[in-house]
């Protein structure tokens, strides 16, 4: 076998192997495949060693150190033809390069560049109506279907409502940490309404829910952190925060709640509110009463006039 000084250290592996009575060969080949493999690439002569040397080990060896150099082998890029065809590997194919595309024409060029996407200008906008009915759903629904409500919002294309600047969320959740510690529940919820622009009716169905997860809604498209909800919990209602399962499960809930669910939900609460307005304020087209007499006929006791028309001369026609 031939000695090379390319793999240090493997003359004395080779005078061992030839000793009678002790079986070197598995060792030696699995150092020399992993000498071998440690370099990207091999000269004509190095390659030409390890194919020498490899050959006459690889048909020695049990079939556990065949399988382990094998694996080797297979995925290392310079593996000589011999030893893969050796071993009843294959030859990496190497796949062309796909084509370049070719450069964008003028015309179709940009002017200016696109603007970054935002989540809160991405997405369906809800119909005030739609809007309506998943508040409606969602302030009905149980605490375990509220959950399941607000995972399925965190994944829709629904557009969220924008975040509140951070000078006035910081400022809202100082006074609202604060009205909590004094259980100042009526300016809490002027407080909350306020910085989350909801309708006052909307306000205080949040506030005052008594499971608790519409309040963390709130919190948390406010920015609350985390232990600030929890101090809210405690003090802003006695009988929530005496409760000290509710107050855990809650504060699990918060950190679960994805913000993007909760301003779903906020921008659902705010067009509640609006449909609302408009139930209340319905536009009356100018021939609506003369549609409803049509419709309706005359009412009851009272005479039909015949219509007299008159000319520009004044004479009855």
């Amino acid at each position: 076998m031939t000695r090379s000084s390319l793999f240090p250290g493997f003359d004395g592996l080779l005078t061992l192997s030839r000793r009678e009575g002790v079986d070197i060969k598995p060792t030696l080949l699995r150092v020399l495949t992993d000498l071998y493999v440690q370099a990207s690439a091999h000269s004509a002569d190095e390659e030409r060693q390890f194919v020498e040397l490899a050959s006459r080990l690889v048909d020695d060896v049990d079939d556990a150190t065949r399988a382990a150099v094998r694996a080797r082998l297979a995925i290392y890029p310079a593996t000589p033809i011999e030893i893969l065809n050796k071993l009843g590997l294959r030859p990496a194919q190497t796949e062309p390069a796909p084509p370049l595309a070719g450069p964008i024409p003028a015309s179709l060029r940009p002017s200016s560049p696109m603007p970054p996407r935002d989540d809160a200008s991405s997405g369906l906008s809800m119909q005030p109506k739609d809007a309506a009915e998943l508040s409606e759903m969602f302030m009905r629904a149980a605490s375990h279907e509220r959950i399941a409500i607000l995972q399925n919002l965190a994944t829709t294309p629904l557009r969220p409502a924008a975040p509140t600047p951070l000078h006035r969320a910081v400022h809202a959740i100082e006074a609202l940490e604060m009205a909590a510690f004094n259980a100042d529940v009526e300016t809490f919820t002027i407080e909350l309404g306020e910085s989350l622009i909801l309708p006052s009716r909307m306000t205080l169905e949040v506030v005052n829910d008594p499971h608790g997860e519409p309040l963390a809604c709130a919190a948390k498209a406010l920015g609350m952190p985390a232990p600030v909800f929890e101090r809210v919990l405690l003090f802003l209602k006695p009988e929530m925060g005496q409760s000290v399962q509710t107050v855990f499960r809650l504060s699990r809930f918060y950190e679960r709640l994805s913000e993007r669910a909760a301003l779903i939900m906020l921008a659902a609460w705010r067009g509640s509110g609006m449909a609302a307005i408009r139930a209340k304020h319905r536009t009356m087209l100018y021939d609506d009463e003369r549609q409803s007499v049509r419709a309706g006929g005359a009412r009851p006791g009272t005479a039909t006039r015949p219509i007299v028309r008159t000319g520009t001369d004044g004479f009855k026609r």
